[in-house]
């Protein structure tokens, strides 16, 4: 049988070593590299292209979702975590195994056969898995984790200026620049926080504290001045309930 090259991803020493620990009778799985955090996983899985990776989810720098947003191409996911707050969603989908710390050696051996089954049989859960990342680790977001070629950007939410529909992307506008994220608006309306980000119009997000002025823009269209010049559209519907919030 063909080795399965699976790669460790977790940020503790002695789960690393647990996990080994547990497999090392398994002959057929080859462990290629182990990461301590989301930056290593995203570059060690781009160059290593392993068929298998046990993740952590909660890591620093990069938890174990964004890591998986921004990879092009997954490889078959066995979450490993003490967090079971998406353990039923994991579950729900079907899209792959989710082992709570503490975890026995019998209870990853068994998800192991479901992975090794699917390697084998060429069954991929890309799909599956795109849509599990879809489900952040919070209801609302603190950061957004963009890819731009080899870089990847950690932007805090309290940095974004607003947001754009760009087709099948978002244009996140900030205090240092602009990037491209494959996502949708209502994605990000839904995780954003209420109290300090608003949809506006189909194509437009603001934070709040950005808006500082308030104008007619033609029929029954309007814009929102932001601070430092920019300027957004405003639906008609978004400009009677941002001039509420806003107290204009």
């Amino acid at each position: 049988m063909k080795k399965i090259r699976s790669i460790i991803i977790e940020d503790e020493e002695l789960g690393r070593e647990l996990i080994k620990n547990y497999l090392k009778d398994r002959n057929e799985i080859e462990i290629v590299y182990e990461c301590e955090n989301g930056f290593e996983g995203a570059k060690a899985i781009q160059e290593q292209k392993p068929d298998l990776v046990f993740l952590d989810i909660q890591m620093p720098k990069l938890n174990g979702f964004e890591m998986l947003e921004i990879l092009d191409n997954k490889p078959e996911i066995i979450f490993t975590t003490a967090y079971n707050q998406y353990a039923i969603q994991a579950f729900e989908l079907n899209a792959i195994d989710y082992l709570l710390k503490p975890f026995s050696k019998e209870r990853l051996l068994g998800a192991l056969e479901k992975a090794v089954n699917r390697i084998v049989n060429q069954q991929p859960q890309n799909e599956k898995v795109e849509k599990l990342i879809q489900h952040p680790l919070d209801e609302i977001i603190e950061r957004v984790v963009v890819k731009t070629h080899y870089k990847i950007h950690v932007i805090p939410v309290e940095k974004i200026r607003y947001l754009e529909a760009q087709d099948d992307y978002v244009m996140i506008y900030t205090q240092d620049g602009k990037h491209l994220k494959q996502a949708t608006m209502k994605y990000f309306e839904q995780h954003l926080n209420p109290n300090d980000f608003m949809r506006v119009h189909r194509s437009y997000i603001v934070r709040l504290d950005q808006v500082i002025q308030l104008e007619p823009y033609g029929k029954d269209s309007y814009v929102a001045k932001l601070k430092d010049g920019p300027s957004v559209k405003i639906s008609k519907s978004g400009f009677k309930t941002l001039k509420e919030k806003l107290n204009f």
